[in-house]
């Protein structure tokens, strides 16, 4: 009976573990092109970039990207990996939108500042100090010299 005891014990382990193995979380979280923060499909191949999660448009084969236990609550049910915060309380844009040149929080606080730590413009883009909100320390390069100023100074049109 001792033996039996055991091994029903040893049955009873064995079924807890494997529930608890099938119930946990499993990471999503993939680098896309450009080194950029992206959402693991359940093939674990497709890497589907952050602002495409949650889009209404199904990028995984089964439609992960877009389920209600992630989606339900923007940006609180998101995993924090696909969440950047910008400096303005509330507001928030998906990760791989930090660093992307753009002024996607409004206050640039996804391009400049400690909390974004992007590095300086890369080799497509052009350091000034851009007159339209939608640039905060750079400029795409393919705007230089285009008979149109981007850059206080003008160094857009007469250094870059």
């Amino acid at each position: 009976s001792a033996v039996a005891l055991l091994v029903l014990t040893a049955t009873l382990a064995s079924g807890v573990a494997l529930a608890l193995l099938l119930r946990a979380p499993v990471n999503h979280f993939c680098k896309g092109p450009n080194n950029q923060t992206g959402f693991l499909c359940d093939d674990r191949v497709t890497c589907v970039p952050a602002s495409w999660v949650c889009d209404r448009a199904s990028n995984c084969r089964n439609g992960e990207d877009e389920q209600e236990q992630l989606c339900g609550d923007l940006p609180h049910s998101l995993p924090g990996y696909l969440v950047f915060y910008c400096s303005k309380p509330g507001s928030w844009v998906f990760a791989d939108q930090r660093c992307n040149g753009m002024n996607d929080c409004g206050d640039c606080s996804d391009e400049m500042g400690g909390l974004a730590a992007c590095p300086p413009c890369g080799r497509d883009w052009w350091s000034c100090s851009p007159v339209h909100y939608e640039f905060c320390s750079c400029i795409p390069r393919r705007l230089c010299r285009d008979g149109t100023q981007h850059c206080r100074g003008w160094s857009d049109e007469f250094a870059c």
